[in-house]
């Protein structure tokens, strides 16, 4: 089996460049998912290091890498039991390291996936937090007495289910886990606990890495007074973060998350990363009321994170002309100074193909739209091929969130099935031994090795697509303007300097006609999608979109 694109030349260095997050496309890679190279069936580091040329083809900035430390893996990663080591069925730091190195040498930066807001309960941490009350860490998660009548501290819930508190008989007390109940919260009112977890943060730096993907970022701090929170109008909640059969969703999370002091460690963490070069860091917020906002928040000025992203287009929610336009105006509105992060994707939604009902010529329609966008772009593994999302039956199931919902809410292992190299050989060419999720039949006929020699295949469009991105400075750092909206249109201008780029996108099944901006554009036939009328007045196909560009 051969992982090497003879289209990939190594590089010796990557160029110096503290802006370079800014318009960046970054691929994220779920590990266990993307290519075992010992045959045990779950990918692995190695497996990523031979499949960096696939990546290095595809044109992207950095690659975002899903948890790969020491952990019982009760949620796959995202529960940590050693911040500092890598997990064995991963490898070995030594196998990271040379990640590391082989990226770098292809031009691609390498962001990691830091898990801060709770650890696993098999932490060292934790194991010695629960011992008792008078430990040195007894402080180190949010622990707190039962009510009277031994019920919990106050009406939090889990996003994964039932009460987000847990007792616990060593202690004789409630400890909170907004997620698993082997996934408890670390205190970040206590000041050991952050420059404990600043420390984390410099080992990864120093070890090479070239930012941070933070997980759950607004959920660090809680409410020190574990007030109540209360319910929400479910009928105004424009999105939400968890699923409509999920509890969850009934609540205003006004003081289980979102803490206003929560920014004070956001820039003391921003000031340890300040200390190295070219370093980026990207936060999830996972917020139904105030998302906006808090994003606002958290990239303000210098001294913060560098960029943040909602669950804006990662919902269920079509996105119509209407709804995108409605989208970009109420970031620009609430953060008219931050960078946005946009993702239609990721490993723990359900795959925008499916969950939109794309077809295949939508797909790229929404992949020439999603790279026009101001802000960063992150691709999920498979995004490329235009993966729709997998079967998996119960027996199969994974995922302790789609077992707890099923079968309404099936869970998150639809979207992280084993990627598909080959349509010949055993497991798509995933693994050679049994992968920890079946691979789809589908995404086998739509291989990298099938789409990688059609020049009109999904894979070469979305190559084509980051190229022309790249060739516009206006489509990486420039402003934004919206031109007209509708539920089956958008149009908008990105400048940078005196270059103009005209972007309009027919979102329908019907002809549309555009008509141009004032001045002087030129459609660039060259460009993804091309027309064939005069410059004037186009009449957009179906599913397709135009390119025009003004200036300089």
């Amino acid at each position: 089996m051969s992982f090497l694109d003879p289209r990939v030349e190594s590089k010796s260095t990557l160029k110096a460049d503290a802006d370079w997050w800014r318009g960046a496309v970054i691929y994220q890679i779920y590990p266990r998912s993307y290519q075992d190279s010992n045959g045990d069936g779950i990918g692995d580091l190695s497996g990523i290091i031979h499949r960096l040329p696939h990546v290095a083809s595809l044109g992207v900035d950095a690659i975002w890498i899903s948890p790969f430390f020491t952990s019982p893996m009760q949620d796959f990663g995202y529960d940590v039991s050693d911040y500092r080591d890598v997990d064995p069925m991963f490898g070995t730091l030594g196998d990271f390291d040379a990640l590391i190195a082989r990226a770098h040498e292809l031009g691609i930066r390498v962001i990691i996936d830091l898990v801060l807001s709770h650890t696993s309960d098999q932490h060292p941490w934790f194991k010695e937090s629960r011992a008792s009350r008078e430990n040195p860490k007894a402080d180190w998660y949010v622990w707190a007495e039962a009510k009277p009548d031994g019920t919990p501290p106050n009406n939090w819930l889990s996003i994964f289910g039932g009460s987000a508190w847990e007792w616990d008989g060593q202690r004789m007390q409630y400890y909170l886990h907004n997620f698993l109940t082997s996934q408890p919260d670390l205190n970040f009112h206590n000041m050991e606990v952050q420059q404990e977890l600043l420390d984390v943060a410099r080992f990864w730096l120093e070890r090479g890495v070239d930012g941070f993907r933070l997980d759950t970022v607004n959920f660090y701090v809680h409410d020190k007074e574990l007030r109540d929170n209360p319910p929400v109008n479910r009928a105004e909640s424009d999105i939400t973060t968890a699923p409509s059969v999920n509890p969850y969703t009934f609540q205003n999370h006004k003081y289980d998350k979102s803490q206003p002091e929560n920014l004070k460690f956001l820039e003391r963490l921003r000031g340890v990363m300040d200390e190295f070069q070219d370093i980026t860091a990207v936060g999830e917020v996972g917020d139904d009321q105030q998302g906006l906002a808090i994003q606002a928040a958290y990239t303000e000025g210098t001294k913060r994170l560098h960029m943040c992203y909602g669950f804006d287009f990662l919902s269920s929610q079509f996105p119509t002309g209407t709804r995108v336009a409605k989208v970009l105006r109420q970031f620009g509105d609430a953060a008219p100074e931050s960078w946005a992060c946009w993702a239609f994707s990721n490993h723990d939604v359900e795959r925008h193909a499916s969950r939109w009902g794309l077809s295949p010529e939508a797909v790229r329609l929404y992949a020439a739209l999603l790279m026009s966008l101001r802000g960063t772009i992150c691709l999920y593994q498979g995004e490329e091929l235009g993966l729709t999302e997998a079967y998996v039956p119960f027996e199969d199931l994974q995922d302790p969130y789609g077992k707890r919902f099923w079968p309404k809410f099936k869970g998150r292992d639809g979207c992280r099935t084993p990627m598909a190299w080959s349509h010949d050989q055993v497991h798509g060419g995933f693994s050679q031994g049994k992968p920890w999720l079946p691979v789809a039949m589908e995404h086998v006929q739509a291989a990298v090795e099938v789409q990688d020699g059609d020049e009109a295949s999904t894979l070469n469009f979305y190559r084509r697509m980051i190229d022309f991105r790249r060739a516009y400075a206006a489509l990486l750092k420039g402003d934004f303007e919206l031109v007209e909206a509708d539920d089956t249109y958008i149009s908008f201008i990105r400048a940078h300097g005196n270059a103009r780029v005209f972007c309009a996108f027919n979102l329908s099944d019907e002809d549309r006609v555009v008509t141009m901006p004032e001045g002087s554009w030129q459609i660039d036939r060259g460009a993804p999608f091309t027309c064939v009328e005069d410059d004037t007045n186009t009449t957009l196909p179906p599913w397709q979109a135009l390119f025009a560009f003004a200036g300089a």
